[in-house]
């Protein structure tokens, strides 16, 4: 393959930072951008090059390479369901769907089609990660914990637990992926909300979330997000290992163990890029560093709603064995 034809569903603020970060790569070409506001499409079109095509079909019809699709978590499915019956590798922003069914159905799909796809879960290419997992690969984790704490974003979807899922899906999947990562999977989630919206029209989400987690390899965590302050407060993790303490954000990693304190930076901008070019190397076959395909997401993605879903009910949710597991309220099983 020459150079990469991707096309991009949708036009907002993620996707027009994919669009920056692909119009910067030599081996990549823009084939052009659809969006439910047309004129949206249009102006990023026209800042990188491109056409604007009026839904995700004509834009197939264009025969990309590589289609990228970032919607809102509302918006997900139909669009993915266009692109994996075109057989076109596929870029998914995160969090996949606003639900465990939609999520799951793409995932089938994908498996049963054999397409190569990727999700963006930018943290996994932070370049402090390595070192992290090196430092816990011979002390069991013991401890972790977890927090979003942020303001309401400037869109009107998000304040919405139908279009967004709410801060724990649509923000704090970041530091749960990441948790599963360094920590393990969850087999126990005890959440609760506060039952107050942030005081923005139409809100209905929690403004403050809480979690207990329990790991299967028997560490126990919390996870906190919150959407009160009208700034960005601090967004990342906390581990405690045998003689360890570790912390993590997109920043940085703060080490703490005998040899004393030490910090080690990190550029998140170069993971913003390193996710899209290990996908378009993969595409292009020059490369295999895709870090988080769709299934693996999707493992994410169930953390993320038994949480929040812990946090509306009340009620302790269980992953893992199905014999363990509950249903979540919207009739999903969350077993792995």
């Amino acid at each position: 393959m020459g150079r990469c034809r991707v096309g991009l569903v949708g036009a907002g603020g993620v996707a027009q930072r994919h669009a920056r970060v692909l119009s910067g790569f030599d081996d990549v070409e823009l084939v052009g951008v659809t969006d439910v506001v047309p004129d949206a499409a249009s102006a990023l079109a026209a800042q990188h090059g491109g056409q604007t095509f009026r839904d995700v079909t004509e834009l197939l019809a264009a025969a990309p390479d590589a289609v990228y699709v970032c919607v809102p978590p509302f918006a997900h499915g139909p669009a993915e369901e266009a692109v994996i019956d075109a057989g076109v590798p596929m870029f998914v922003e995160k969090p996949v769907a606003v639900d465990l069914v939609t999520a799951e159905r793409v995932a089938d799909l994908v498996a049963r089609r054999g397409l190569r796809t990727a999700v963006g879960h930018h943290w996994r290419y932070l370049s402090v990660l390595d070192q992290a997992r090196e430092l816990l690969a011979d002390r069991p984790v013991r401890m972790v914990s977890g927090a979003w704490l942020d303001k309401v974003p400037p869109v009107a979807w998000w304040a919405r637990r139908d279009r967004s899922g709410g801060p724990v899906v649509e923000q704090a999947a970041h530091v749960l992926d990441l948790i599963r990562v360094l920590a393990g999977e969850v087999t126990e989630v005890t959440a609760y909300g506060n039952g107050t919206p942030p005081p923005v029209d139409g809100a209905d989400i929690d403004s403050v979330t809480t979690a207990a987690l329990r790991f299967a390899d028997g560490a126990v965590g919390t996870l906190s997000a919150a959407c009160v302050l009208g700034w960005k407060h601090r967004a990342g993790l906390e581990i405690l290992a045998d003689g360890l303490a570790l912390a993590l954000t997109e920043d940085g990693l703060l080490i703490r163990d005998a040899d004393g304190e030490r910090h080690v930076p990190a550029d998140p901008e170069a993971a913003r890029v390193a996710v899209d070019r290990a996908f378009v190397d993969a595409v292009r076959g020059v490369g295999d560093d895709v870090r988080v395909p769709y299934a693996e997401a999707l493992k994410t993605q169930r953390l993320a709603l038994a949480v929040a879903d812990s946090a509306r009910t009340g009620q302790t949710v269980r992953l893992g064995a199905p014999a363990e597991s509950v249903a979540l309220t919207s009739g999903v099983s969350v077993d792995a």
